[in-house]
């Protein structure tokens, strides 16, 4: 199952990212995909902005995870990208973000292969101009399909 979305702007996106935030219970592991530039990292930091106002969102690019703890859960924004090999996740504790209260919000996930958990849903993003991104939602499990039929509601 997946739908599809444009987002005409930043706004857009810092929208789509509040309603997002308002349908994504844990456990969760979600994978951003797109090449550079193509707004993962602006859709997480709308997302997290959305559960958490005012809270700084930085970048995972060199620490590779960021954490944040919203009381009933737990968000793990990682960025594989600079990933070396992916046995660098087990290194880098990865099973331990793993919990009931956790939503894991996976950039490059397919850098990290077989380490990576396994994805219940996918946000392949696309730069169609400067401005102009296309959001692709595709449901990897029963938790992602019940995502991707609260956005299609």
């Amino acid at each position: 199952m997946s739908l599809a979305i444009e987002l005409p702007e930043l706004a857009a996106t810092k929208a789509f990212a509040a309603r997002l935030a308002g349908i994504l219970a844990p456990p969760l592991v979600v994978g951003l995909v797109g090449d550079l530039g193509a707004g993962k990292t602006a859709l997480v930091r709308g997302l997290i902005q959305a559960l958490a106002p005012g809270t700084r969102v930085k970048s995972p690019t060199y620490t590779l995870i960021e954490s944040y703890d919203l009381g009933d859960r737990q968000i793990h924004h990682l960025d594989l990208y600079r990933l070396r090999h992916p046995d660098e996740l087990a290194e880098l504790g990865l099973a331990d973000l793993l919990g009931p209260r956790a939503i894991l919000l996976i950039e490059w996930p397919d850098k990290g292969g077989s380490e990576t958990p396994a994805l219940d849903l996918e946000l392949h993003l696309d730069r169609v101009d400067d401005t102009t991104r296309r959001l692709r939602c595709v449901a990897r499990s029963g938790a992602g399909r019940r995502v991707v039929e609260a956005l299609s509601g």
